[in-house]
C-alpha cells in the first residue's frame, strides 16, 4: 500500500483548495487572518465603545463567467437568439440605435418553436411505436412452438422494411396525398408547418351530389417535390402505424406461412391495402366526410387507429387464416380443437409490456402536437383501459376455468388497448375503464368462438384482439364519447346554447366564418365528439349520427379488407405457394425455410404438437 507523502499531498491540497474557492469564498474571508494593527500609544486613554453600526446588506456577487467562454447569462438565451433568421440590422430600423427585436422576428420564433415542439413530439412518439415491433415479435414467437421460433421472429423483423418500402413507393401518396384538402375545423393549421400544403391531391368521385374522396395522388417515392420536414415527419409517424397493421397476420398465420409468399405480402400491404382504407379515414376521404356531407356526427372518428390499424390487420388475419387453413393436427378427427401451447410464456409477458409501453406513442402521439395538452388525458385513458382489460380477463377466467392463463391475460390487456385506441381522446376516465372491462371479456369469448365454433386456427388470438376489439373500439366512439374534445372535427361545428343545437359546416366561405363568429360571440359553445351515452359521462347531448358513422366505418372495413385480402392471397398463391409443405411444417420451419434453428443447443422434444393424421 502506498503512503501519501508531503510531496504527493501538496499538489492535491492545491487542487482541492482551487475547487473549493468559488463555494467557500465568504467563509474564507471571515476566517482569514487579518493584519495586526499598530500598537496603541501608551499615553492615549481608551476610547469609549461606540454602538455597533447596522450591517450593510450583502452585495450580490458578480456573475461567474460560463466555463464555455460565454459572457455571463448569454448561453441561457437573449434577444439576440430571437433575431430571425440572421442577426437583424436593428440600428437601421430604430433611429435611436437600440438593438431591439422586431415584432416579425418574435412572431417567427414563436411559430418556429411551436412547430419544432410538435415535430419533436411526433418523432419521439413515432420511435416508440416503431419499438412495438419488438413486442409483437416476442408475443407471437412465445405463443408458437420452438421449432418455428426463428421463422416467426424473421417475419416480424422483415415486415418492417418490406412494408416501409411499399409505403414509400406509393402507400403514403395513396393515403395522405390529399391530406391538406380533408375536412378540418375552422382555424386549423398543420401541426408540423405549412409544408403539409404540398399534400393537396385527392382523387374523388361525386355521389348523391357530394364528393367522395377515394385516393391521394401526391407524394410518390417522397420525391424532391415533397422534400419538406413536415411531410417527412408525417411519413415516419404514419409508416410505423402501417407496420403494426402489416405484422398482425404474421401471428394468425404463423407456423405454416411460406416465407417467400410472406415477402411479397409485406410489400403489398404497405403499398395498397392499408393505405386505401387509411385514406378514407385519416387522409380526408369519404368516411371522414360522412359528417360534413350527410350530417353523421363528425364523420368517422378514429383517433389513433382502432379501425385504420387494428381492425384492418385483424380482418386480414381472418381472411389469411381461412385461406391458409389450420395447423397440422389442430383439429382432431372429431373436429374438436386441440391445444397447441406456445413454447415461451415469459416472451409473451415481456412482449406485452413492450407493447403497452409503445402504446404511449401510439395514442398520445396521435395528437400530432406536443403543444396539445390533451395528450395527458389520452395517456391516462390508455392506461386505464389496459388495466380494465387485463383484470376483466383474469376474473372471467377464474369464473369460467378456475385458472387465469397468463397468455390470455396478456390478450386481455392488449384487447383493452386496441379498443381504447379510437375513443381515447373523447371519453372520460370511467368510460375508459368500462371499455377495458368489456374488451377483457369480449376477447376471451371471441377467441373461443373462432377456435371452437368457426374452426379457424389463430395461434396468437390476433383476430380477436385486433379485429373484434378494434371494431368494438370504433363503436365506442359513437357510444361513450362525452363531447369534451374534438370540436370542429371533420369540419363539423355543433354549437349548443340553452339546450338548443346548431351546426356550422366549415366550407371555407366568408359567410360561414361570419356566422360562426356571431354564434360563438353570443354564447353558443362548440361541442366535441359525442356518443349516444355521452350525457351519462358529462356530455350535453346524445349524438346518434356519430354511432351511425362508426357503424358504416366498421362495415366498410370488413367489406373492403376482406375482398382485397381474399384476392391478394389467392393471386399471391399463384406466385409463391401460400402454405409451407407438410413435411417442413412437421419438422419446423426454422431449418427448411430459414436455414438456422432458434435454439441449436437444445434438443426439441416437440411434445406439445398433436398427432397428425
Amino acid at each position: 500500500m502506498k503512503i501519501l507523502t508531503r510531496n504527493t499531498l501538496a499538489p492535491l491540497a492545491v487542487v482541492m483548495a482551487w475547487l473549493a474557492a468559488p463555494i467557500g469564498t465568504a467563509s474564507a474571508q471571515d476566517t482569514a487572518p487579518k493584519p495586526e494593527a499598530a500598537p496603541a500609544a501608551a499615553t492615549a486613554p481608551a476610547a469609549p465603545s461606540a454602538p455597533a453600526a447596522p450591517a450593510e446588506p450583502e452585495k450580490p456577487k458578480d456573475p461567474v463567467a460560463d466555463p464555455l467562454g460565454y459572457l455571463p447569462g448569454l448561453n441561457g438565451g437573449t434577444k439576440l437568439d430571437l433575431q430571425w433568421p440572421v442577426p437583424a440590422e436593428s440600428k437601421s430600423v430604430n433611429p435611436d440605435g437600440k438593438d431591439e427585436v422586431s415584432m416579425e422576428e418574435l412572431i417567427n420564433n414563436v411559430a418556429h418553436n411551436k412547430v419544432s415542439i410538435n415535430m419533436v413530439w411526433v418523432l419521439l412518439t413515432g420511435f416508440l411505436v416503431m419499438f412495438m415491433q419488438a413486442g409483437f415479435a416476442l408475443v407471437e414467437t412465445g405463443l408458437c412452438r420452438a421449432k418455428h421460433a426463428a421463422h416467426v421472429m424473421a417475419t416480424n423483423l422483415l415486415i418492417y422494411p418490406l412494408g416501409m418500402i411499399g409505403f414509400w413507393i406509393c402507400g403514403f401518396a395513396f393515403m395522405f396525398g390529399g391530406y391538406f384538402n380533408g375536412p378540418v375545423a375552422i382555424g386549423w393549421q398543420p401541426p408540423f408547418g405549412q409544408g403539409l400544403q404540398l399534400l393537396n391531391g385527392e382523387f374523388s368521385i361525386e355521389l348523391f351530389g357530394k364528393p367522395f374522396g377515394l385516393l391521394g395522388t401526391k407524394g410518390f417515392f417522397l420525391s424532391n417535390d415533397f422534400l419538406d420536414t413536415a411531410v417527412f415527419a408525417l411519413f415516419l409517424f404514419q409508416m410505423v402505424f402501417m407496420d403494426t397493421t402489416a405484422t398482425i397476420p404474421t401471428g394468425s398465420m404463423a407456423e405454416r406461412w411460406n416465407f417467400k409468399n410472406f415477402l411479397i405480402y409485406g410489400l403489398w400491404v404497405g403499398a395498397l391495402c392499408y393505405p386505401i382504407y387509411g385514406n378514407w379515414v385519416w387522409g380526408g376521404g369519404w368516411l371522414a366526410q360522412l359528417g360534413i356531407n350527410f350530417g353523421m356526427g363528425h364523420g368517422h372518428v378514429d383517433f389513433a387507429g382502432s379501425s385504420v390499424v387494428h381492425m384492418t390487420g385483424g380482418v386480414l388475419a381472418l381472411i389469411g387464416s381461412i385461406i391458409i387453413g389450420p395447423r397440422l393436427g389442430k383439429y382432431g378427427p372429431d373436429g374438436k380443437p386441440r391445444a397447441i401451447p406456445g413454447h415461451n410464456v415469459p416472451y409473451v409477458l415481456l412482449g406485452t409490456f413492450i407493447l403497452a409501453f409503445g402504446w404511449f406513442g401510439f395514442n398520445p402521439g396521435s395528437t400530432l402536437a406536443g403543444t396539445d395538452n390533451h395528450a395527458s388525458i389520452v395517456a391516462v385513458n390508455t392506461m386505464l383501459a389496459s388495466a380494465g382489460g387485463a383484470l376483466a380477463t383474469t376474473l372471467w377466467l377464474y369464473l369460467t376455468t378456475g385458472k387465469p392463463d397468463p397468455t390470455m391475460i396478456c390478450n386481455g390487456m392488449l384487447a383493452g388497448l386496441v379498443a381504447i385506441t379510437a375513443p381515447c381522446a373523447f371519453v372520460s376516465s370511467l368510460g375508459a375503464v368500462i371499455i377495458g372491462l368489456i374488451s377483457g371479456v369480449l376477447v376471451v369469448l371471441s377467441v373461443n368462438f373462432w377456435d371452437r365454433v368457426m374452426k379457424i386456427d389463430d395461434p396468437v388470438g390476433a383476430i380477436s384482439v385486433h379485429g373484434v376489439c378494434g371494431a368494438f373500439g370504433v363503436l365506442c366512439v359513437g357510444i361513450f364519447s362525452n363531447g369534451s374534445y374534438g370540436a370542429g372535427w371533420g369540419g363539423v361545428h355543433t354549437l349548443l346554447k340553452d339546450g338548443a343545437l346548431q351546426t356550422v359546416l366549415n366550407d371555407g366561405t366568408p359567410e360561414m366564418l361570419k356566422k360562426y363568429a356571431e354564434l360563438t360571440g353570443s354564447g353558443w359553445t362548440d361541442q366535441g365528439v359525442t356518443g349516444i351515452l355521452g350525457p351519462l359521462f358529462g356530455g350535453n347531448y346524445a349524438d346518434w349520427g356519430q354511432l351511425t358513422a362508426a357503424f358504416i366505418a366498421v362495415i366498410a372495413n370488413i367489406v373492403f379488407v376482406s375482398i382485397s385480402g381474399f384476392i391478394w392471397f389467392k393471386i399471391s398463391n399463384l406466385i409463391f405457394p401460400l402454405r409451407s409443405s407438410k413435411q417442413d411444417e412437421m419438422d419446423g420451419l426454422d431449418m427448411p425455410e430459414m436455414g438456422v434453428e432458434a435454439y441449436p443447443d437444445f434438443h426439441l422434444s416437440d411434445r406439445t404438437s398433436p398427432p397428425v393424421h
